[in-house]
């Protein structure tokens, strides 16, 4: 029986919708980097939900979706010493790098199950000002769906943990995006004629940056109704282990068995069967210091939901 396609009413995509072949090629990529794995289906699903925002229709989303999941599969064939590099690359190195494109190109056209979805491999470092590669393309030169995964593949390789680099922040990163959806500096005289024909042309189109905005937002907010879920949890933890402590402080302070033994009981009211008594105190104060860690960054949340609103193209 043929496997069925869902991406466009998820939001969580999994490698286990992809056709046979495809998720052949991600095990093997998986086999070799799990960074890599991990950023090709963070890829997809951003590509996804920008796909759903800028209103393609379900084919195109199937389509575009499936070539981000193979985006790096050329990445396959770059030496570990230089994919696994703990720090920065060399000039030279970094040229080695840039030819997961063409080789995910090929790996792509070599397999008529992949052959589809060679765009996304080929042309997802190209920008619309000409500035990309591995062909230097122009704006309506470089396939839509390929512009799409640029800009999720770039936000996400941005914010990722890398060994190599200090975590960025949402909200810098998106500031990032912007300068890239801008005009830049002619890098010479050839390419600086051709952008005063295309003014306002940046390496991103402004349209999908703005979805990311969107999609950010709502992922944003999301985690704030979830987290504020979880904290209204551990708030209720906090008053029933407080009730707890109260007769534990009355049962240290008894001065009679039969007392003591009337105050344990109450605590038993309070406290679930795997809970030690004789760690109430402890355990109030790790509950009050994640009830403040939750509610810290629920409030980090609001603020960066605020800094993206504002963010102008």
């Amino acid at each position: 029986m043929k496997e069925e396609f869902d991406f466009y009413n998820s939001t969580t995509i999994k490698s286990y919708n992809l056709d046979e072949s495809i998720r052949y090629q991600l095990k093997t990529l998986d086999s070799l980097d799990a960074y890599t794995r991990r950023h090709t289906e963070n890829v997809a699903n951003i590509t996804c939900r920008l796909c759903e925002l800028l209103r393609m229709d379900k084919g195109f989303t199937l389509y575009c979706t499936t070539c981000a999941y193979l985006h790096d599969i050329g990445k396959i064939f770059i030496p570990p010493a230089i994919l696994q590099k703990p720090s920065k690359l060399t000039d030279e190195e970094y040229e080695v790098m840039k030819t997961h494109t063409t080789i995910g190109y090929k790996i792509c056209m070599n397999d008529l199950k992949l052959r589809p979805y060679s765009a996304g491999a080929l042309y997802h470092h190209e920008s619309l000002d000409g500035t990309g590669y591995p062909n230097k393309l122009w704006e309506k030169d470089i396939p839509y769906e390929a512009q799409i995964i640029r800009v999720a593949d770039e936000f996400e390789a941005i914010t990722a943990k890398r060994q190599y680099k200090t975590h960025i922040g949402v909200v810098d990163a998106l500031n990032i995006l912007i300068d890239h959806a801008r005009p830049s500096i002619p890098p010479d005289f050839k390419t600086g004629l051709k952008r005063m024909l295309n003014q306002n042309v940046g390496k991103i189109d402004k349209n999908i940056l703005k979805a990311l905005f969107k999609v950010i937002i709502d992922d944003t907010e999301y985690e704030i109704v979830a987290r504020s879920d979880y904290v209204d949890f551990i708030k209720d933890e906090i008053k029933r282990i407080s009730e707890a402590q109260r007769y534990y402080f009355k049962m240290q302070g008894a001065l009679t068995k039969g007392k003591r033994e009337y105050y344990k009981e109450e605590i038993k009211c309070y406290l679930k069967p795997h809970e030690d008594p004789e760690k109430i105190p402890i355990m109030l104060q790790e509950f009050e210091k994640t009830y403040k860690a939750r509610q810290d960054h629920i409030i980090k949340l609001h603020h960066e939901v605020r800094q993206i609103k504002k963010l102008s193209i």
